[in-house]
């Protein structure tokens, strides 16, 4: 009998950002015109390496690909979040809210990899320039990101199986615009330490391992380029990198934030606040990041335009 009550709860209340009528209608424009930014510009982006022959490089496949799973991971989040914008009440069912989860789980890990990987090519490139092409060859580009898609499907799966498995039989209300995983923890009526250990396990094991990647890649970078004999070639390596170390800075701290912390400590105003950027403005943000620093991109785009007003 007491199993059967725990199995009434079948959707979940999702509170959003706001419950004031006005400021909904003026999120829903705001994060309707950054969804739309980061679609066209992500994509723009995967466009723009596809026809550009010049930018058939290692480091641009792996930009496509983290370009295509910004994509994904804001689209995750951003239909539902828009949605409940216009209606009263915003309500998601049990199973699809574990599909988010998942989803949104699978992407944003599956980022976290790509970064790390990302890191890995430049200090391929510039510290061993002669040895790139052949260390950095094609199908050690598609298993390095086959890789990253591996691990963070196995992530997501273990915590989303593991959720699933918890009973929700009291209220049902999440003060969050998605199904995070911390709130859900709060709303189940079952012992979720095994839960909570996972996750700070899985996520800060993940985290440090890859960020040392990162951040030992960037040191011998850092000794590589200061060896460089002339001013242009460290400037020219120097713009190489910038662009990748401001999105790993941004992500990898935005994400730190919310995830490798105990429940216990979790709060739900800071976590939205953190969430609408990691889940919304770093997907815009990156495409953009991407481009205005970087020259090749820079050229593409400039003849791109140039084509496009060619007459036939």
């Amino acid at each position: 009998m007491a199993e059967e009550n725990f199995t009434v709860l079948t959707e979940f209340i999702l509170l959003g950002l706001t419950d004031q009528a006005e400021m909904k209608i003026m999120f829903f424009v705001l994060f309707l015109m950054i969804y739309a930014i980061t679609f066209v510009g992500n994509l723009g982006m995967i466009f723009l390496i596809y026809v550009t022959p010049k930018l058939h490089t290692p480091m641009y496949f792996f930009l496509s690909c983290l370009s295509f799973v910004d994509t994904c991971y804001s689209s995750a989040i951003a239909p539902k979040m828009l949605i409940n914008f216009l209606v009263v009440k915003g309500t998601i069912s049990f199973p699809a809210c574990m599909a988010q989860l998942l989803c949104f789980g699978v992407f944003v890990t599956t980022e976290v990899f790509l970064l790390s990987v990302m890191a890995y090519d430049r200090y391929m490139a510039i510290v061993n320039p002669l040895l790139y092409t052949v260390a950095m060859s094609q199908r050690k580009c598609v298993v390095l990101v086959t890789g990253s898609w591996i691990c963070g499907t196995l992530n997501s799966l273990i915590h989303t199986i593991s959720l699933g498995r918890l009973f929700f039989c009291g209220p049902n209300v999440i003060s969050h615009f998605f199904c995070d995983i911390h709130s859900l923890l709060k709303l189940s009526c079952s012992d979720t330490s095994m839960n909570e250990l996972l996750l700070l396990t899985f996520s800060g094991v993940i985290a440090i391992a890859t960020f040392l990647i990162v951040i030992i890649s960037y040191m011998f970078l850092l000794v590589a380029i200061l060896r460089i004999c002339s001013a242009a070639g460290r400037q020219k390596a120097f713009s190489t990198c910038a662009s990748h170390l401001t999105a790993v800075t941004i992500f990898y701290g935005t994400l730190s934030f919310s995830y490798i912390q105990p429940t216990s400590q979790y709060s739900v105003e800071k976590e939205k606040m953190v969430a609408v950027f990691y889940t919304l403005v770093i997907p815009m943000l990156n495409p953009l990041i991407y481009s205005l620093r970087n020259e090749e991109v820079k050229d593409a785009v400039k003849r791109a335009i140039k084509m496009k007003h060619l007459p036939c």
